[in-house]
């Protein structure tokens, strides 16, 4: 009897990379070529990174395309010191691919991910499924539910949005998220904004920003216009960074949460207030449209 694979299979290694086998099949691809195409490949978590990323068997990935990198990014991604550029035609994708130092991982090749880095493979796949950022962390959940909680949110002490019928997102790491209808939030007080960042579990989300004379940070609400399928019931509703507002639940004012994207919000313009993390417990890829 085959055991079902727990936290427990979790491997640590002496540089301190943690990581895991994952059982779905995975392809990068980027300009409409296939580089990488494997059924085994394995998860990675670097120290200090909150999301994790895939390796693959050497055997699994196109080799003739990789090339020793021109200008190595020695020591990075934990040490790290044999670095590959990938070259497709006339295009070379710089330090698009690296090994790990780990004796575990000897056999296996990583790759960076446009949407994340800049740089790297533009297209990931699981299965049929595109997906984006990073991949998804197995360990990790993201729940959203229908709620009938009285939920009001202030900016700088003005009502911006008052609802019975929110949708709470409980994720994984990160404060609940109060997902609230448009026709429940003061959008005249609100200005749309041309940021959008990708999360692997949620979407695309597009901002607002509060134009005020406060100190709040840019980017305050966003919202899922297409949201993933696990997370649907946000579709159009706007979610307010806990991390900068005043938020009432039941008549409950509740804390300013500190996350570990405290100083890292989207767009954030380094003159103004703190900022939060984006709305992911994965480090978002910002992106003007």
């Amino acid at each position: 009897m085959t055991a079902i694979p727990a936290a427990r299979d979790v491997r640590t290694t002496p540089e301190g990379l943690l990581w895991a086998p994952s059982e779905r099949w995975v392809r990068g691809r980027t300009g409409g070529i296939t580089v990488v195409d494997s059924r085994h490949p394995v998860l990675v978590w670097e120290p200090g990174v909150p999301v994790p990323l895939y390796a693959f068997p050497r055997a699994d990935v196109r080799e003739d395309l990789l090339h020793p990198a021109k200008n190595p990014r020695t020591g990075t991604h934990t040490g790290s010191r044999i670095f590959y550029d990938v070259e497709l035609d006339e295009e070379r994708l710089e330090n698009a691919a690296w090994t790990f130092p780990a004796d575990d991982l000897a056999g296996h090749i990583a790759f960076e991910w446009f949407r994340r880095s800049g740089r790297g493979l533009e297209h990931w796949y699981e299965e049929e499924e595109e997906i984006f950022i990073h991949p998804r962390d197995p360990y990790k959940r993201v729940d959203a539910v229908p709620s009938s909680r009285h939920v009001q949110v202030e900016i700088d002490g003005t009502l911006v949005a008052d609802t019975h019928r929110p949708v709470l997102l409980f994720e994984t790491g990160l404060p609940t998220r109060y997902y609230m209808p448009r026709e429940d939030v003061r959008l005249d007080l609100l200005r749309p904004s041309d940021l959008s960042t990708g999360c692997p579990y949620k979407g695309t989300a597009t901002y607002w920003a509060w134009p005020g004379e406060g100190d709040e940070p840019a980017n305050l609400v966003w919202s899922y216009p297409e949201p993933l399928p696990a997370v649907a019931a946000v579709k159009d509703l706007l979610a307010f960074y806990n991390e900068a507002v005043d938020i009432t639940v039941d008549g409950e004012r509740l804390d300013r949460p500190v996350t570990p994207f405290t100083s890292k919000r989207p767009g954030q313009d380094s003159r103004r207030a703190e900022s939060g993390p984006a709305p992911c417990s994965g480090a978002p890829s910002p992106r003007s449209e």
